[in-house]
């Protein structure tokens, strides 16, 4: 830390964050015990990320505040959307048994997601953004209204509460979200680390290259994504 006296406010240094796009649904196979391939969901509006829990338990012995207990904390979303790809029918407990045919209230199938927010400054909208990656989704079933068009036509918007179970990550609390920050990775070498990771969350095309092959997007588990950034693994 700089010595010398506080100053707020400088120039460059009036960061904000906003809007949210590159969204994937990442279904989970049981099977595996793998996320299946992504795909593009488009029509994402917002995505409002809910934590909660770690809430104080005051413990009180001899007469006074022994300690503080907190409780385990939990991590939901809400989903709006307009749209939503053809996967997230199994997600949102509905199977197609005959195309165009849809049963509802079966199984829900686990997911992940992720997805990206802008980061700006006062300089730049386009400072740089942050990955969102959330593991161990499950969807609740949500409402739907659907209005009569009107001279205020509006197109339906699609609301889903999201809940979590967290995943293991080695040396830390197991976890249900985490956060890429790419203004963080300024070197060379650590924006490679970065492409690397969202080749993988994307997918890449073939090349021109004959030893490159297309690679189909899937979301890494913390454990990798961590390796990834930090150069221990070389995938990609």
């Amino acid at each position: 830390m700089a010595a010398g006296k506080l100053k707020w406010d400088q120039t460059g240094e009036r960061f904000y964050e906003t809007g949210i796009d590159h969204c994937v649904l990442y279904p989970f196979n049981s099977s595996t015990s793998a996320y299946d391939d992504g795909v593009a969901w488009n029509g994402i509006t917002s995505i409002s990320e809910s934590p909660s829990g770690a809430e104080s338990n005051a413990q009180y012995a001899d007469n006074i505040k022994y300690l503080d207990l907190l409780s385990a904390e939990e991590f939901a979303a809400t989903l709006e959307c307009y749209t939503y790809p053809d996967e997230w029918e199994l997600c949102d407990g509905s199977v197609a048994p005959v195309s165009g045919v849809n049963i509802h209230q079966q199984s829900r199938k686990t997911f992940g997601l992720s997805y990206r927010t802008k980061i700006g400054n006062d300089v730049t909208e386009d400072l740089g953004y942050k990955l969102h990656l959330i593991y161990g989704c499950k969807a609740t079933p949500s409402e739907k209204a659907y209005n009569t068009v009107n001279d205020s036509p509006e197109a339906i918007s699609f609301s889903y509460s999201i809940s979590t179970t967290p995943v293991n990550v080695t040396g830390y609390k197991a976890t249900s979200i985490l956060t890429i920050d790419s203004t963080k990775f300024t070197e060379t070498t650590q924006r490679g680390y970065l492409t690397k990771l969202e080749d993988i969350l994307y997918g890449k095309d073939a090349t021109t290259d004959p030893a490159a092959e297309a690679v189909a997007p899937r979301l890494p588990l913390p454990d990798e994504v961590i390796g990834i950034l930090n150069g221990t693994i070389n995938n990609g």
